[in-house]
């Protein structure tokens, strides 16, 4: 996956946080519900917003901009 389409960073949306395209939905939050909610069906029935394409995206953000150098 070259480009992150499904996801956005805009300053005034949290802060610039990097979020879900279109949505108020924090990558970080997707990451913190994963934890929760391994089933990725169990996630979307918590988030129905989300799409497949989306927790793909999100996870693979996270890891891409995880930081090395701990």
């Amino acid at each position: 996956m070259g480009t992150f389409d499904r996801i956005a960073s805009m300053p005034t949306i949290l802060n610039g946080q990097p979020t879900i395209q279109g949505s108020r939905l924090a990558v970080r939050r997707v990451i913190e519900a994963l934890a929760a909610y391994p089933n990725w069906d169990d996630l979307r029935r918590e988030y129905p917003e989300l799409e497949p394409e989306d927790i793909r995206h999100a996870l693979e953000f996270a890891a891409r901009n995880q930081d090395d150098s701990v």
